[in-house]
């Protein structure tokens, strides 16, 4: 009698599920950045440094979504305050020019029916979703307020975008007053749209390399992005959103610029709804820190440690149920911390990468990317100046590496 009960269950479930205009949920990340925490002694808000704490202040930014969706939600993180943080008032539209939203298009989002919540800390709280028509590739607008003061903030520093720092509480404002400009994500975290049932994530793992710290800002140009821009002109593919997770600095096993790619892997890869796969670029800070004149000897890594990292890394993924596509190391010849040593510490590395097999697919961004006749330097139109960071076209020629079967 009981099984009979539920198979019933199941089949009205299904009848329902089925009627035209009944869908059942799919959220997918479509847009997010990594978070670290901003230092105290930041306090002064410019296009290169964030506000370190906030207070009767609003907060606007501007983030592009890589999937549509029918409905939002928005993702705040705390992940790294010392106390909790109250946001009094968050807002969401669609982004105009110069931090201004387009008219009427602003939705007021709550939390849990609240139009303001706490972010204890090392919290990661989303929104309640709003219908809202997200278009792929469109840019959308989060403002929040905040009145009492935030403490240091959790941020993401290279936003490569335009975000303002307005007084008073002017989340619904069409065109903020008074507003300092600056270049960051605080808190905000993560974008989600309810999506089509095939729709799915591929998150982009990394340093500066991935978080794109040498391209145009507002230009949208780091590798990741351009990514998502190949697979949304491909017809007949199913939608897939491309998540930026890198951070400028980052090491796979230790402290850095932010928590190691070990410490933040859980946060910063598994938790993004629909995520199935991980595209894995992270080392070269590794090698580089290890030459640094006085670095103690537990700070340097091998080789070995590296591969070690990655895999770990990779068991993490799988046991997780995501695909994990390795990425070599791309070359740095010119920067102050280049050795021989190091060097040779990236082509073991680099060999591992590609012939292990540890890998569900490597992509050869070293290939990519390196000097034809001087392997151990970025070919020259690549190089954006600092000999390791690739310049718009090189980060085109990363993207356009990618074998885009990989995501079918």
């Amino acid at each position: 009698m009981g099984k009979a009960i539920i198979r019933s269950v199941l089949v009205v479930v299904a009848l329902v599920l089925c009627r035209p205009g009944v869908t059942a949920d799919h959220w997918v990340a479509s847009w997010g950045t990594a978070q670290q925490l901003m230092k105290p002694e930041r306090a002064i808000p410019s296009a290169q440094t964030p506000p370190a704490r906030i207070e009767r202040q609003t907060v606007r930014m501007v983030a592009r979504p890589t999937i549509a969706g029918s409905q939002v939600r928005i993702a705040l993180s705390n992940s790294f305050g010392h106390g909790p943080v109250r946001i009094d008032a968050a807002q969401l539209a669609r982004a105009g020019a110069n931090g201004s939203i387009l008219p009427g298009s602003g939705r007021s989002l709550t939390f849990g029916g609240r139009t303001w919540v706490v972010l204890p800390p090392g919290a990661r709280i989303s929104s309640d979703p709003v219908a809202f028509d997200v278009r792929a590739q469109s840019d959308l607008s989060v403002s929040l307020h905040i009145e009492a003061d935030s403490g240091p903030t959790t941020s993401h520093p290279i936003g490569l975008r335009g975000a303002w720092m307005a007084p008073g509480n002017q989340v619904m404002a069409e065109k903020l007053e008074g507003a300092t400009q600056f270049r960051s994500y605080l808190w905000l975290d993560g974008i989600d749209v309810n999506a089509s049932p095939r729709a799915a994530a591929i998150i982009a793992f990394g340093d500066s390399i991935t978080d794109g710290f040498s391209t145009t800002p507002d230009a949208d140009m780091p590798w990741p992005s351009i990514l998502a821009r190949r697979l949304g002109a491909q017809r007949g593919m199913a939608a897939r959103s491309v998540i930026n997770m890198g951070i400028s600095g980052n090491r796979v096993l230790r402290e850095g610029a932010g928590s190691s790619g070990l410490a933040r892997f859980d946060r910063d890869v598994l938790s993004r709804p629909g995520a199935r796969w991980v595209l894995l670029l992270l080392g070269i800070n590794d090698i580089g820190f290890s030459a640094i004149p006085g670095l103690p000897a537990s700070e340097k890594a091998t080789a070995e440690d590296i591969i070690a990292g990655h895999q770990m890394l990779i068991s993490r993924a799988r046991l997780h149920g995501l695909s994990i596509i390795g990425a070599t190391l791309t070359p740095f010849e010119g920067v102050n911390t280049y050795t021989a040593a190091g060097e040779q510490m990236r082509q073991q590395v680099n060999q591992w990468i590609r012939s292990s097999g540890s890998f569900d697919a490597v992509i050869d961004f070293d290939l990519a990317t390196r000097d034809p006749d001087r392997p151990t330097r970025l070919r020259p139109e690549f190089d954006s100046g600092d000999h390791i960071h690739p310049n718009d076209a090189g980060n085109r020629a990363m993207a356009e590496a990618v074998d885009l079967k990989l995501f079918r």
